[in-house]
């Protein structure tokens, strides 16, 4: 695999020697991890500094739950959730790094634009909001594209496939290639979409198969913290999860990933450490 890195904040990093920690910021009040919901100006704060002081490298800030069948939440509301914790989060650590995870055009372009939001995490593949690929290519700022069929309310009805690592791989072949054709010269960031569209055993051979989505030499983003996958396998609950997220980032990592997407910050940088320390 060729040498990956992104260009965050002026600053080339290495992902391939130092995977990357991303630390989740839900503002809504339906995530289906309920430790993870936060609704006002004191708990973003003290959530944001746990998550820096533990070494989170990214803060990814959400307003729309995107679990199986969440709750449809209108574009205002949403970019109401978001810009008041953008607004929060910039005073306070005006230099840290922010994705902003939407699938809505005008939200990405606002939290690019008006806050500085450096990376758009979007679980659609631009494919909900018609404006998302203009918006993704005009921006052009590092954008995370993830495998997902159907909507957040839908998807769970659309797990047929013939082999499913093949059709994510065209998939991802094929939204790289739209997005290069259209002009997008920034970092493509590729996420498997681990809950999205596909049942625990797909989610499972996905993440057996990880070392398959390298041909794209691309960063890989691994985002399974806490999910359906561990705590229905386990016979658990979101809140009991946190041993099983931790052995599939540890899995992932030396697997190639380079980014794990996670509720727990400082379980998954001490994984990164022992993994890089381990593969040295």
């Amino acid at each position: 695999m060729k040498h990956c890195s992104i260009v965050l904040k002026n600053r080339v990093y290495n992902l391939e020697d130092n995977p990357l920690v991303m630390s989740i910021i839900n503002i809504t009040p339906d995530s289906f991890y309920s430790a993870s919901r936060l609704n006002s100006e004191a708990k973003i704060v003290n959530s944001v500094e746990m998550a820096l002081q533990e070494g989170a490298n990214i803060i990814d800030i959400g307003g729309y739950s995107t679990r199986p069948g969440a709750e449809f939440v209108s574009e205002d509301e949403e970019l109401r959730r978001i810009t008041f914790a953008l607004d929060i989060i910039r005073k306070r650590w005006p230099d840290t790094i922010i994705s902003v995870d939407t699938f809505r055009a005008k939200v990405a372009k606002v939290a690019v634009e008006q806050y500085n939001a450096d990376i758009i995490n979007d679980i659609s593949g631009f494919d909900i909001d018609p404006n998302m690929l203009k918006i993704v290519v005009s921006l052009n700022v590092p954008y995370i594209l993830m495998h997902i069929k159907g909507t957040p309310q839908t998807m769970q009805q659309h797990t047929n496939y013939d082999n499913v690592i093949t059709e994510m791989l065209y998939y991802f072949s094929n939204k790289v290639d739209i997005l290069r054709t259209r002009g997008f010269s920034n970092s493509i960031i590729i996420d498997p979409g681990f809950g999205f569209a596909k049942t625990l055993e797909q989610n499972y051979e996905v993440m057996k198969n990880l070392n398959l989505f390298h041909t794209f030499n691309a960063p890989l983003l691994v985002g399974i913290s806490r999910k359906t996958m561990i705590y229905k396998l386990l016979n658990t609950t979101p809140e009991q999860a946190l041993n099983g997220t931790t052995i599939l980032n540890t899995f992932a990592l030396m697997n190639g990933a380079h980014i794990l997407r996670v509720h727990d910050t400082q379980a998954a940088v001490e994984a990164v450490k022992i993994c890089k320390l381990l593969k040295q």
